[in-house]
């Protein structure tokens, strides 16, 4: 006899411990059945391969860090260049659960990290936010909840853009954090 789960929309700290008691393939048919968090609809560049499940979801909140530095090639125009985000991804009950920060870097409270690069993006249909990104899976460190992801999904972003002001020869090395939030999903491949 199977223990019923249940879930709430937005369960994305339960989800792990789910994935553990009934495995991976087993994932897409439960989550469709208890009405759980589904992929978010995407372009399709930002569209992960068919054999992937998702693992995990949460919301970002946090600052992309930007510096004010010379352009590339003209010594006398000044830019903000973008340095790292610095994030909290919460889960259901606001809990810290991982922290986002340079490489860009998913670190998770078990110690489990997976750094990603960027395969594809996509214009925020919010002309104030950043991107939406398709990054993949090129590190990872430890055996908890980010040791499996192979994607990662950055949508429904709000904020974060660079300053449009505020760069000129006595500004530069100066940075600017700059508020944003958005949802990350995280996806492993099916067995």
């Amino acid at each position: 006899m199977k223990p019923e789960i249940k879930f709430k929309q937005t369960c994305f700290l339960l989800l792990p411990l789910v994935i553990a008691q009934v495995g991976v393939a087993q994932m897409p048919q439960l989550l469709a059945a208890q009405g759980a968090i589904a992929p978010p609809q995407v372009p399709n560049n930002l569209k992960v391969p068919p054999n992937q499940v998702l693992l995990l979801g949460e919301r970002a909140t946090g600052v992309q860090i930007y510096e004010c530095k010379a352009k590339s090639g003209n010594a006398n125009q000044f830019e903000w260049t973008f340095v790292a985000p610095e994030a909290k991804l919460l889960g259901e009950q606001d809990n810290n659960n991982i922290k986002h920060y340079a490489g860009p870097t998913w670190e998770a409270n078990d110690g489990s990290k997976v750094v990603g690069q960027v395969k594809a993006s996509f214009d925020s249909p919010s002309p104030n936010a950043i991107p939406w990104l398709l990054l993949q899976a090129k590190s990872h460190e430890g055996n908890g909840i980010l040791s499996k992801v192979t994607y990662i999904q950055r949508v429904d972003t709000v904020g974060g853009k660079p300053p449009v002001q505020g760069c000129d020869r006595k500004s530069v090395g100066t940075q600017k954090r700059v508020n944003y939030t958005s949802d990350y999903f995280f996806y492993g491949t099916a067995p």
